[in-house]
């Protein structure tokens, strides 16, 4: 006689502190993003104290993106990132924005034209773990505060390594590991007391700020992710902390 069948529970992740089943993570990320999509600068404002914006100028003022190149910038639907990559590509260069989010690309492109930012860019919605290029496509692949929100990150990782070109970069800026635990306790209390407030008060949404939040505490550490980025197949993985460490730039190459 068969012995009755055994089910096997659903493979979870997490949501911010949550465990939730793996197939349900992008929608709710999802939901998030197109909640917070039109107070996106606000957010990382109250976040960072505005200093994002210095941290993604020497993101890119650092990244070795030369003339010419063409970039794909994954999670980079508000064109933060684009805006300050055209003019480094320059007129025979071409910028890529991918994201997973459709609100989020609207109000990049808008904001971008809106700039007269038009030529030698592209947007398209898409899902980092599934890039829909041929291999050996882009010079660099750039992310920027989105890795922590990939719900399999390894394959995002493998895919980013296949579309790049033999000796292409791969360039990560994304919260990481505050190295100082004084700071550490300071940033916590920022991050888990006044920021769902601040996102209340200036958004109407503690919880996404919150989910937020978590999800940066969530995020492999500096070491971790660099392991992760070498075992998908890539060398000379270089970081850089920044700020103490609240955000870290990993960069690694094809060979």
């Amino acid at each position: 006689m068969n012995e009755p069948s055994k089910s096997t529970p659903e493979s979870t992740t997490h949501f911010g502190f949550r465990d939730v089943p793996v197939g349900d993570k992008q929608k709710l990320v999802g939901q998030v993003f197109t909640s917070v999509a039109r107070k996106y600068d606000l957010m990382n404002d109250l976040m960072s104290f505005g200093t994002h914006r210095l941290w993604k100028r020497h993101f890119v003022a650092t990244s070795g993106v030369r003339r010419g190149d063409r970039v794909l910038d994954l999670a980079g639907g508000t064109g933060d990132i684009a805006a300050l990559l055209k003019p480094v590509v320059g007129e025979t260069g071409e910028v890529v924005v991918g994201d997973i989010n459709a609100a989020m690309l609207d109000i990049g492109r808008d904001r971008l034209t809106d700039r007269g930012l038009v030529g030698g860019l592209r947007w398209a919605q898409l899902n980092a773990e599934a890039l829909p290029f041929p291999d050996n496509s882009f010079d660099a692949v750039t992310m920027a505060f989105g890795l922590r929100n990939v719900t399999d990150k390894d394959q995002a990782l493998a895919d980013i390594y296949r579309v790049l070109k033999p000796g292409g970069r791969a360039l990560l800026l994304e919260f990481s590991r505050v190295q100082s635990e004084l700071f550490g306790k300071l940033y916590d209390f920022h991050s888990f007391k006044v920021l769902p407030k601040l996102g209340q008060l200036f958004a109407g949404d503690a919880d996404s700020y919150r989910y937020l939040a978590e999800s940066i505490r969530k995020h492999p550490d500096q070491e971790t992710l660099k392991g992760m980025i070498e075992r998908a197949g890539f060398g000379k993985v270089e970081v850089r902390n920044l700020t103490n460490g609240i955000v870290a730039i990993h960069r690694a190459y094809k060979f």
